[in-house]
């Protein structure tokens, strides 16, 4: 059975990938310059306007350079609030788009309706992205509601797994190493999150003195467990997520949906896995 995170990131993730976003993104304030400054505006702007540290920490995977290159000349181009406009358009685009005749079914009604009070039930200490996306205004549409609370969601999880991953003592740059070492993100990984040829070889190299990495840049047994260890206390800490039985059997379909429609590729840059068939 798919995990409730794979399913919420189905429903969220659109807004990265759509082909709609460029234009949107672009069109918004004075313009939006780039895909990654539509990115890192659109997923921040629910912080406010923020300096690029704050979003460095925040997003915790990304080189600083990349995300300096991005804010904060994005609030000088469009405001907080309308990047927040914007992304909603763009999500209700997408979902449109993806879900055709089921974005007004009764499914995506249901399942925007458990999602907000998963979202309300949920404690917002030491989860900043998910209490500044929790924080925002509940859309009225019903494809829009459930856009708000899967976004509120996986961001929660999201919070959590970045305090197990500086538990554990792994940086940002060798997260991404790891992702890449099982083969969840591409190998491409590197210029997705902005980190140089020699911060990259860095990490490894922390990495293999650590005893994660073999020499050939896969993960040793060591290093299979520590990172079993860090997901463990990923879903540890989002169990709460876990009691939302009824939420992912009404997520289940509509995620399938998208993903069939070409919503999310894989491998994917999140180290999203595949929804597993059946």
């Amino acid at each position: 059975m798919d995990d409730i995170w794979q399913l919420l990131e189905c429903v969220h993730a659109p807004v990265y990938f759509a082909p709609e976003t460029g234009p949107v993104y672009a069109a918004a304030g004075s313009g939006l310059k780039g895909y990654w400054m539509g990115y890192f505006a659109s997923r921040a702007a629910a912080l406010g306007a923020v300096p690029p540290e704050v979003v460095t920490a925040a997003f915790y995977n990304f080189a600083p350079a990349r995300v300096a290159r991005a804010i904060p000349d994005a609030w000088a181009r469009c405001p907080p609030e309308q990047v927040l406009a914007a992304r909603l358009d763009v999500a209700d685009r997408a979902l449109r788009r993806l879900l055709g005749e089921f974005v007004d079914g009764p499914e995506v009604v249901e399942a925007a309706e458990l999602g907000r009070r998963a979202v309300e039930a949920l404690p917002v200490a030491g989860r900043v992205l998910f209490a500044a996306h929790a924080a925002l205004p509940v859309p009225e549409q019903p494809q829009l509601g459930l856009w708000w609370a899967a976004t509120a969601l996986r961001e929660f999880r999201g919070d959590g797994h970045v305090a197990a991953l500086v538990t554990a003592g792994v940086d940002g740059c060798e997260a991404n190493v790891i992702t890449v070492a099982l083969g969840l993100a591409p190998p491409e990984q590197r210029l997705n999150r902005g980190w140089s040829e020699a911060e990259w070889q860095a990490a490894h190299a922390r990495l293999r003195d650590r005893g994660v990495l073999s020499q050939d840049g896969t993960l040793t047994d060591a290093g299979s467990l520590e990172r079993d260890a860090i997901e463990a206390t990923t879903d540890r800490l989002a169990r709460p997520l876990l009691a939302g039985a009824r939420l992912a059997e009404c997520l289940r379909p509509l995620a399938r949906r998208i993903v069939g429609a070409g919503g999310v590729p894989f491998p994917n840059a999140m180290g999203l896995p595949p929804l597993r068939p059946g």
